[in-house]
């Protein structure tokens, strides 16, 4: 299921296991329209669904540009887009979305691990047009592999601080987060490791100050690995599910014959989201924030579960 068809114009290397894929319409017409922090899931040749930043200039509407790291530890995808994909050849893509959405702020600082620099690249562009005030810490392993280093050193100068590991060592997240500043907006995306450090420095900060957007899921709790059976009932296909353990939701309704939309199965893309009628989620995710979890009324169905016996979703 796609929203539309595009060729793989241009596919060029950008760093030490980076590549850039250049997009065009494949029946020649203008792109969607979207903002910085966006991403499109990429239907694959292979038929892997993945979700990528959108990395290119969003007032050019003939293109989208994504940059793919390959993650040799990863389920497959980031290698076929490596090894597999070739200029000519046809993909599906569905969106653009946003979950990282560009806010208005006083300043902003920009954290970026290795390729988690794709989805800040336009929002630096945007603020810096703007002229409002920021700065942008971008690290990762080597110089070498440090995506649009030249680029961004070449444009902004001392407004980035370049940190490769190999180096400077890693990034001082007690200086750039020892004291919080309010009006400051922080943005970051990269691994894991620095998205959990960055989190645990800004909880001293005015609430709402941090965005992150995850590549990965978050480390597992032992809460979370407790499963238990319940039903969901599906309002407009006025179907009822049995989610037992060891069964995801996404799963159950796959199953059941009901189309839905899915690509990372992480809990980090946003794309199975779902409305919620009534019931509690039991929220897993690596993506919503705490007021929208908070609230009860969307649930990421490739890795919540209800937290009583019964759960009524939008679907």
């Amino acid at each position: 299921m796609t929203d539309f068809e595009v060729l793989l114009a241009r596919k060029e290397p950008l760093a030490t296991g980076a590549v850039r894929l250049t997009l065009r319409h494949a029946d020649g017409h203008q792109m969607p329209p979207w903002r910085p922090g966006a991403h499109v899931d990429l239907v694959l040749t292979n038929g892997l669904v993945r979700p990528y930043s959108l990395c290119g200039d969003p007032a050019d509407r003939s293109v989208l540009q994504v940059a793919v790291h390959r993650n040799p530890r990863g389920r497959g995808g980031s290698r076929f887009v490596h090894d597999g994909l070739r200029p000519g050849d046809l993909l599906g893509v569905r969106g653009p979305r946003n979950n990282f959405p560009l806010v208005p702020a006083r300043r902003y600082l920009f954290i970026a691990g290795g390729i988690g620099i794709t989805p800040i690249l336009p929002m630096i562009a945007e603020v810096d047009a703007l002229g409002a005030d920021w700065c942008l810490a971008y690290g990762a392993r080597t110089r070498s592999s440090m995506a649009f280093a030249g680029h961004l050193a070449e444009w902004y100068g001392e407004r980035v601080m370049l940190r490769p590991q190999d180096e400077t060592g890693r990034l001082k997240l007690d200086r750039l987060l020892g004291r919080p500043r309010p009006g400051t907006a922080v943005y970051c995306c990269g691994p894991e490791s620095l998205l959990a450090a960055v989190e645990e420095h800004c909880r001293a900060w005015p609430p709402g100050s941090l965005h992150v957007e995850r590549f990965g899921p978050r480390a597992v709790t032992g809460r979370d690995r407790e499963e238990t059976a319940f039903e969901v009932e599906l309002a407009r296909s006025r179907r009822r599910l049995a989610v037992p353990p060891g069964k995801s939701i996404l799963r159950a309704v796959e199953q059941a014959g009901v189309p839905v939309l899915s690509s990372c199965r992480e809990g980090t893309c946003g794309t199975c989201e779902t409305p919620v009628l009534d019931g509690i989620p039991d929220h897993r995710d690596s993506l919503l924030s705490q007021e929208e979890r908070a609230a009860g009324d969307t649930i990421l169905i490739c890795v919540s579960r209800a937290r009583g016996r019964r759960l009524v979703l939008d679907l």
